[in-house]
């Protein structure tokens, strides 16, 4: 089948429809645009008002749109009007009229509940069918009857081989994110489904590239569709709007030191930090947790419990930080995203636009953070002509702009606290006070000690590295400085801090006979040593893993105290080796 010639480009909202006519100018029935007004939406985006009336009208449609463009109401509104303008051929009043092809779960439930709610005016019953849920529900749900499945490939798939799924009725069909299905191995499954599928329908296809592969599938299984292409700049313009955009050019070996430095003057609400590899998100995780944030990772390993799991505490704030690779991200909808960090540069443009689209939704103001290599300083500036916004090029936080900010922070909290009231139970030990010491000074005092207090907590106590950024530490010690000096919990609800931080003191690495393959963490050094020598944590320097042994820098005029403190406890219940490092010291 050839795809048609007539190649509509948007450039600019107002190309077909004049966008005060909204909704209505679409051709979509009143009952459907009162419904659109009621979720709160009031104007088409380019790519509905491109593709609803094609699709209307019957055509096939090939759409080329990124994230975020409003590609699932584009398919969605038509598709419902049109299965429910007439009833299904065979004698089944609950037959599969519609059939939407997601690349994963995810995505299948966002697109199920956006035409769940899209049409309620036709009462229509939608399904998601994926992997990993229990396909009792499923069968259930399919024996009662249902009007669109919204499914991952395989899943269908299976459900073909089972004979439980019935596809002869299905008059309307959507391949949505088509390249990503592609290149998640999903190319036989789409086959499968579509050569199941009666030759008589109607297909959309949406993709944010046209490769070849699309392409093939398209010219095969579309008739003489309407290609429809959003030009990426202007969507991309008129999307982020409200995202500010930074970078720091980090060294690799420096970058969870920036990273925890970054998010400590940040302090986001809920990110999503963006990796290249698996290895990649478990270590960083594993990195970010040990300096006390509340940190998951979501990557193609976990199973499809786990990832339900790590979505539903981010969903519910239990998570702060989510660390995931682009493919498991694909297709999460969650509008609280304060920021997203790409953590690896993207080597694509178009994987930078999807990645920072995730925050600043709904009208709230979002944060998009780069840590860029030098080599790749030349590709923040194709992001630049992408988005058409400027990214501003940052120098990574010193240790004085953190303590700034933690005090920026505690004046903020103390005036919360003033203008709240309720104070008389406290008034009485500062009034006992200001008859030996200036109120000012009494005030100075509680501040210094809330501070110190603040200073102390587990995340502050990885992010004091007495270091300036530009000697940061070597590739072996910034791999593990951040994750290195994460306390025991025990330690901060137990033994009091020891006076002496040694900010100044000389350094002496210590060699501890225990290493990766006993499964040793860094945690569990900085933890034993400053609950068992009464060490400040943060007079702790960079902690080295090797695979049978570990390397810690201590205080010198602490050594002793602490070997000897150490030999005569367990770390990770086992005796251990504990001496000066002869290679150094």
């Amino acid at each position: 089948m050839r795809i048609a010639e007539e190649i509509r480009t948007m450039t600019s909202p107002g190309t077909t429809i004049d966008v005060t006519e909204g909704f209505t100018a679409l051709g979509l029935r009143p009952a459907v645009v009162e419904t659109l007004a009621t979720l709160g939406y009031e104007e088409p985006t380019p790519i509905q008002r491109e593709a609803v009336p094609l699709l209307l009208e019957g055509r096939d449609v090939l759409g080329q749109a990124a994230t975020g463009t409003g590609k699932t109401a584009a398919f969605a509104l038509p598709m419902l009007e049109r299965i429910f303008t007439a009833p299904p051929d065979t004698g089944r009043t609950r037959a599969i009229r519609a059939l939407v092809l997601v690349p994963t779960r995810e995505l299948a439930m966002q697109v199920s509940e956006a035409v769940h709610r899209y049409g309620k005016s036709y009462g229509a019953r939608v399904l998601p069918v994926y992997g990993g849920q229990a396909i009792g529900v499923q069968l259930k749900a399919l024996r009662a009857g249902v009007d669109v499945i919204v499914a991952t490939p395989g899943r269908i798939v299976d459900h073909l081989r089972r004979g439980s799924i019935r596809l002869d009725s299905v008059r309307f069909v959507v391949l949505d994110e088509a390249d990503e299905m592609l290149d998640m191995g999903f190319a036989e499954d789409l086959e499968a489904v579509l050569e199941a599928l009666p030759t008589e329908r109607q297909t959309a296809l949406f993709s944010a590239t046209m490769a070849g592969r699309v392409a093939s599938i398209a010219e095969r299984h579309l008739r003489e569709p309407v290609r429809i292409a959003i030009d990426r700049q202007s969507a991309t313009a008129g999307q982020l709007p409200r995202v500010r955009q930074v970078a720091y050019i980090v060294q690799r070996r420096h970058k969870p030191v920036a990273l925890g430095r970054v998010l400590d003057m940040e302090n986001p609400t809920s990110a999503i930090i963006f990796c290249r590899t698996r290895t990649e998100v478990d270590e960083l995780t594993e990195t970010l947790a040990g300096r006390g944030y509340r940190a998951e990772a979501l990557h193609g390993g976990l199973s499809q419990e786990q990832r339900d799991r790590v979505m539903r505490r981010f969903r519910d704030g239990a998570t702060e930080l989510l660390i995931a690779t682009d493919v498991a991200a694909r297709g999460l909808d969650i509008e609280s995203v304060s920021h997203v960090v790409n953590f690896d540069v993207p080597s694509a443009p178009d994987a930078y636009l999807h990645r920072i689209g995730r925050t600043g939704r709904a009208g709230r103001e979002g944060v998009a953070i780069t840590l860029a290599e030098p080599r790749e300083h030349r590709l923040l500036r194709n992001f630049e002509r992408l988005t058409r916004q400027k990214i501003q090029v940052q120098t990574v936080p010193t240790i004085v702009d953190l303590r700034a900010r933690r005090l920026e922070v505690l004046r903020g909290s103390l005036r919360e606290t003033l203008l709240g009231g309720d104070l008389e139970q406290h008034r009485v030990v500062v009034e006992s006070l200001a008859e030996e010491f200036d109120v000012l000074d009494v005030a100075a005092a509680a501040v210094k000690l809330a501070h110190e207090t603040t200073a102390g907590s587990s995340r502050d106590a990885e992010a004091v590295e007495e270091l300036p950024v530009a000697s940061i530490p070597s590739e072996g010690r910034a791999r593990d400085a951040r994750e290195g000096r994460k306390p025991r919990p025990s330690r901060a609800e137990g033994r009091p801090r020891r006076e002496r931080t040694f900010a100044d003191a000389d350094v002496t690495r210590i060699y501890i006979g225990l290493g990766r393959k006993a499964g040793m963490r860094p945690g569990d050094l900085v933890g034993a040593i400053a609950n068992e020598a009464g060490i400040d944590a943060r007079a702790i320097g960079a902690v080295d893993i090797a695979d049978r042994f570990s390397l810690v820098e201590v205080p010198d005029e602490a050594v002793d105290e602490i070997i000897g403190a150490l030999r005569n406890t367990t770390i990770r219940g086992k005796k251990v080796v504990v001496r000066r490092d002869r290679g150094r010291n």
